[in-house]
């Protein structure tokens, strides 16, 4: 269940805790919303000289802690329903969401002893389901299906790797949207579990090594209570053989004298060697460890790159050679290989940078496959394992490919090719002969050709060209502006390329537009993209988004009054520092599990990884930074505001709900004119992955709703 409890929207007193009995609540007179009055209290930070007012901290606790503030969401989302019932076209947006929706889909297959394994999902299943496939031509077989795990479809099959002949999965289950992962094994050829069960998995791989077991990694069990808010310390690798019990489990790499870093574990195709990455935060600055997997299992980590400085990417070995991809002197990245059976080890370089961005490569059969980004839009290359090019995989429009996973000495791999107005197809492709073949293509119930992707670049504030995207219907009226729905992200590293949701179309085939502007702070130019929007340079992140806005309105596409923004956790705090910056550009904002607070983001649960691109709230530079545009601490009383609209989950334990909470709060308290300022808040569901069908759909309506009211789109069926 998503909401229970309806308000009337007369004004009225509440007398639940967290509200003053005997008050009247604030009243929004344009849409008559009566807004619970959320308790006060008078905390205050000192900080560098800097008085902090943070008078809603005690809604930081956990919802199912703290009866009071489960209460307040009892009352918020009341407020909220009431409100979104109202809106004309919700249904028909719902139904023209289940439309779009509902088609058959597949993941990319992974190939293990003679099998083939992938997800598929028929189209309105709440979680797809994982099939097996001896051969290309052979019958389909359910292996795994999670819709049968929970009533509300919101446990989740999450990662998913056979072993290497085939008769073993290990799989990770995720419930209620949370970060932790339960990973279990069954048996390929019967479908039927093991005991083996591991628990307190997070931020993981499942790495196989030989048919025996597999490396993952773990956390220590949270303290009573404290699952979804703890910090993360001391992650550790361990080694699981299959039918052990996980107290069982041998230890094969931590740092106890440094329990800021987390631990990835992989293992080469060939089996022979393990490499183990280290982190201290979201950077891509990595230590590697090699460990040489003989037959005996003693775990003897070796040094490979010391210090915390370059991003390294492991590629695969063959015998003692292994490739890497880096952006050590090469800020776009480049593929180096190492010998480590020689008596020096140094890097060698086999593909220099290029003018674009190196994502990802992979060794296929004999030849090498290469993804890069230009200009935000996917293009892969192939070579020999030397380097040498051997040709460029055609793509044929703007969109986005994944995959390309495979093995040395087998030329078959499967890529995914998708963009905004086609959904993901897949394709075989021999790296043998160049050729691709479809495996998947999807039947739609719309005709791609009948929408417009184009991308054009756009000056912001410093001068600085700005790719986006920007997506309609053929034909459609732009005479006086249409409503744009405009959405970013910024920070990270993460490139925002082009790619289908069902939801978007929905906007657009409902006659709006859709925009996607690629800021700074993201990866689409390769780490100087991404240094110029973050720590210091953050700014500039909220400088491309309102530029994005100004173009819009200025070349006609839309107008003042038909300007929505939308951004999904950094990309929400994006938005609520793009409301607060420029109230006056936009006619709404949807603002979902966003970083809200910049002064505490690194109090709770994976926060503390942040501080690359955020920078550190005890540093008094990097304080002041934060404080300049933190959503929460900078809200404009006094000033019209767009209508805003803020989401978060209950079980969010990435970006921890309290962030939406204390945000909404001040901006229902703050006099910030006549359109709501309201918050959705969902049960049993996280920071987005493992959403099931059903909720996606019932989120979106509501939300797109929301912003067609605020721009003017008409809901017609």
């Amino acid at each position: 269940m998503r909401f229970a409890l309806l308000l009337s929207v007369a004004a009225m007193s509440l007398t639940m805790p967290g509200f003053a009995a005997g008050e009247t609540v604030a009243t929004d007179a344009a849409v008559k919303l009566d807004y619970p009055k959320t308790r006060k209290t008078n905390v205050v930070d000192e900080q560098f000289g800097v008085e902090v007012a943070d008078p809603y901290r005690w809604l930081e606790d956990d919802v199912r802690v703290n009866l009071e503030v489960a209460d307040w969401v009892k009352a918020q989302n009341a407020v909220t329903e009431n409100y979104l019932d109202t809106l004309p076209g919700k249904e028909v947006l719902a139904a023209r969401m289940k439309k779009l929706f509902d088609y058959e889909r597949f993941g990319l297959p992974e190939k293990a002893g003679g099998h083939y394994f992938f997800t598929k999902n028929d189209g309105l299943q709440n979680q797809s389901v994982l099939y097996v496939r001896k051969g290309l031509s052979g019958k389909d077989r359910v292996l795994i299906d999670p819709n049968a795990w929970a009533k509300d479809g919101a446990t989740a099959l999450d990662i998913w790797v056979p072993s290497k002949n085939g008769r073993l999965l290990a799989y990770a289950i995720q419930d209620g949207g949370s970060d932790w992962r339960t990973i279990r094994v069954l048996d390929t050829r019967t479908g039927k579990p093991l005991a083996d069960e591991i628990k307190w998995a997070k931020f993981t791989n499942i790495s196989w090594v030989g048919n025996e077991g597999f490396l993952y990694s773990r956390f220590a069990e949270p303290t009573e209570g404290a699952a979804f808010q703890q910090l993360n310390y001391n992650q550790t690798v361990y080694f699981h053989k299959i039918g052990t019990q996980q107290s069982d489990d041998q230890v094969v790499y931590a740092t106890p004298d440094r329990p800021v870093l987390g631990h990835a574990a992989e293992v080469t195709q060939d089996g022979k060697w393990a490499l183990l990455t280290s982190s201290a935060g979201t950077d891509e600055k990595y230590e590697l460890n090699i460990i040489p997997l003989g037959k005996k299992r003693e775990w003897k980590a070796q040094p490979l790159v010391t210090g915390l400085e370059h991003d390294w990417q492991l590629v695969d070995g063959v015998g003692s050679k292994l490739w890497f991809v880096t952006n050590k002197d090469a800020p776009k990245l480049k593929v180096v290989s190492v010998d480590l059976g020689a008596k020096s080890l140094s890097f060698t370089n086999v593909i220099p940078e290029r003018a674009e961005t190196l994502t990802r490569a992979q060794i296929v059969g004999d030849r090498m496959i290469l993804s890069y980004i230009k200009d935000a839009a996917s293009m892969a290359l192939m070579t020999d394992l030397a380097g040498k090019p051997v040709q460029q995989i055609a793509l044929n429009a703007i969109g986005t490919a994944s995959g390309f996973s495979g093995r040395p000495g087998d030329s078959e791999t499967f890529y995914g090719f998708s963009s905004f107005n086609q959904p993901g197809a897949v394709y075989r492709f021999d790296s043998k002969t160049g050729k691709s073949t479809p495996f998947a293509l999807p039947k739609l119930s719309f005709n791609p050709v009948n929408f417009v992707v184009d991308q054009i670049f756009y000056p912001s504030k410093d001068g600085t060209k700005i790719p986006m995207f920007i997506v309609h219907k053929k034909g459609l009226d732009m005479s006086k502006g249409a409503p744009t729905l405009l959405y970013g992200y910024g920070g990270f590293n993460i490139s925002q390329t082009p790619s289908y949701s069902a939801t978007r179309m929905a906007w657009i085939q409902s006659g709006g537009v859709f925009a996607l502007a690629n800021l700074r702070g993201g990866g689409e130019y390769g780490k100087p993209w991404h240094d110029a929007g973050r720590l210091m340079n953050k700014q500039n992140v909220f400088d491309d988004f309102a530029a994005a806005g100004e173009y819009l309105i200025s070349k006609g596409i839309s107008s003042k009054g038909k300007l929505a923004i939308e951004g999904r956790s950094n990309g929400g705090l994006l938005v609520g520092a793009a409301v607060n910056q420029r109230p006056d550009l936009f006619a709404a904002g949807h603002a979902a599990v966003g970083v809200m607070d910049m002064v505490r983001f690194d109090r709770f649960t994976a926060g503390r990884y942040w501080v690359d691109d955020y920078g550190y709230p005890n540093k008094e530079a990097d304080f002041k930074m934060q404080m300049s545009y933190s959503p929460y601490h900078n809200i404009k009383t006094g000033v019209d505001y767009p209508a805003v609209i803020v989401s978060t989950a209950d079980t969010d334990d990435r970006v921890v709900p309290g962030h939406s909470f204390k945000y909404i709060s001040a901006l229902q308290a703050a006099k910030t004119g006549g359109k709501p300022k309201i918050i959705r808040i969902e049960t049993r569901a996280g920071h987005g992955s493992g959403k099931p069908t059903d909720k996606l759909i019932e989120e979106y309506s509501d939300i797109y709703a929301f912003l067609a009211k605020w721009t003017g789109l008409e809901l017609t069926e």
